[in-house]
């Protein structure tokens, strides 16, 4: 019989079909975002861990090598503690790309714009290096996309609960493309990151990974010379592979080992959601014009944390 699935219907459709699997005995793996709202991420977690099965989120660039090696190095002390995270995401999708499907661009069909859909992956990336989000202040708004409901661009100052800061710029609204990078500053002043997209980025079923994902920025003492080293060895492997697909496969392959072992998948339900958690803080404090402290817990409603009300501008 079929003892896991991969979910990946639009994201306010996640939670149904993730609880009827874990009814029937079935592990979960959903792609990002988990989930639409905060609401729907509990009841994940709680029919998995009810029915005694593994949920997983998508999350495939933690996988990237340059990825990896930021959070080794964090790990290995290499920065000290790390004081601040800044996340850019600058791309573009045009009319075309919003009218392909009908769910995008609504509140409803979608759940969200560029945090819901484009910005997860480096949003995910923020907190694996960073840790735990104590407070955070964010606007959303649309610019330059008048025939969607949903955001283009999100702006966030964070501070984190090791006493660190952050800084979040995320965007669909600058064409052509640009990038996408996650950089983390540590207390004894090297600096780390990574470029998970550059130029035209991937756009699931409309476009292929263009450019290889590198470390752009290490300035660990004594390791400066790294840099180029891993730009060649992660452009080799990029030539190698289909990008689009091996990193998928790796993330699928950490959760059946998770499943066979009986262990947790690197990126679980509980991380999964740490990523609807931050967007959602973003929504809930353009709507109430101030700081949001966390952890965030569920305001029930389908009103998407007042996403369905339009910022001034």
């Amino acid at each position: 019989g079929v003892e896991a699935v991969v979910i990946c219907t639009p994201h306010p459709a996640h939670a149904e079909v993730a609880i009827q699997a874990a009814k029937a005995g079935m592990h979960v793996l959903v792609e990002k975002p988990l989930a639409s709202s905060l609401e729907d991420c509990d009841a994940m977690i709680e029919a998995t861990r009810e029915h005694g099965v593994l949920l997983g989120t998508v999350c495939q660039r933690r996988f990237y090598p340059a990825s990896m090696r930021v959070r080794q190095a964090i790990d290995g002390g290499k920065i000290g503690k790390p004081i601040s995270g800044i996340v850019h995401m600058l791309g573009w999708r045009d009319q075309a790309y919003y009218q392909s499907d009908p769910w995008r661009g609504s509140w409803d069909g979608e759940g969200g714009g560029v945090l819901v859909n484009q910005a997860p992956h480096q949003l995910d990336l923020l907190q694996w290096y960073m840790g735990p989000i104590e407070e955070l202040f964010g606007y959303w708004t649309n610019l330059n996309h008048p025939y969607i409901e949903v955001e283009d661009t999100a702006i966030a100052v964070l501070k984190f609960k090791n006493g660190g800061l952050g800084n979040i710029l995320v965007s669909n609204s600058q064409n052509p493309a640009l990038y996408g990078k996650v950089h983390v500053h540590g207390e004894n002043g090297a600096s780390i990151g990574v470029q998970t997209d550059g130029g035209q980025m991937f756009i699931a079923g409309m476009s292929d990974i263009t450019e290889p994902p590198v470390n752009d920025l290490w300035t660990v003492r004594g390791e400066e010379h790294l840099l180029e080293k891993w730009k060649l060895e992660d452009t080799d492997l990029f030539n190698r592979i289909n990008a689009t697909v091996y990193f998928h496969e790796r993330q699928i392959e950490d959760f059946l080992w998770a499943v066979i072992r009986g262990t947790k998948p690197l990126i679980d339900g509980e991380e999964g959601r740490k990523t609807v958690e931050l967007f959602t803080a973003i929504y809930r404090s353009t709507r109430d014009r101030k700081p949001v402290t966390f952890p965030l817990q569920p305001e029930g409603g389908r009103d998407y944390d007042g996403r369905k009300v339009v910022p001034k501008r």
